[in-house]
């Protein structure tokens, strides 16, 4: 009977690289849910509200963006949709989908919430440009987004 691999531990490092970038990730997903309760939103509508504000997106599209069902985006759009927030509107390149898009309120509101994110804002304040670049070419990269 063949042994099975020994599976190596990461170095301590990686380790620590990966419990601060969890650290990271639980800061900015506490402050954005503040930021949204403030708008009266859950964390889920201000994501779709934000995602919107920069192009209008079929459903299916905002589904795979937000790793949710796409029956979870109807819900979610109808919410938005009766506080005027978001609308429906027909593609030019395909009459058959329906787009959604944010309004000149939801726009208003998603800028609100992008100005109202202190945690990330600050910090980055205080690295050169270069360092961002640096930081932002090194996320890509771990997301396999082409940099």
């Amino acid at each position: 009977m063949a042994t099975p691999p020994k599976t190596r531990r990461p170095d301590e490092l990686t380790l620590e690289v990966v419990d601060l970038i969890g650290s990271v990730v639980a800061r900015y997903h506490e402050e954005y849910e503040e930021a949204a309760a403030e708008h009266a939103l859950t964390g889920a509508q201000a994501r779709l509200l934000s995602l919107l504000s920069l192009e209008p997106l079929p459903m299916r599209k905002l589904a795979q963006r937000l790793r949710c069902e796409p029956s979870n985006v109807t819900g979610i759009v109808d919410r938005l949709e009766s506080r005027g927030l978001v609308e429906r509107r027909p593609d030019p390149a395909d009459r058959r989908v329906k787009l959604a898009a944010a309004t000149d309120d939801g726009r208003q509101v998603a800028r609100s919430l992008r100005d109202s994110l202190r945690f990330a804002r600050e910090p980055l304040a205080g690295l050169s440009e270069e360092q961002r670049l640096t930081l932002r070419d090194l996320l890509r990269r771990m997301l396999g987004v082409e940099v």
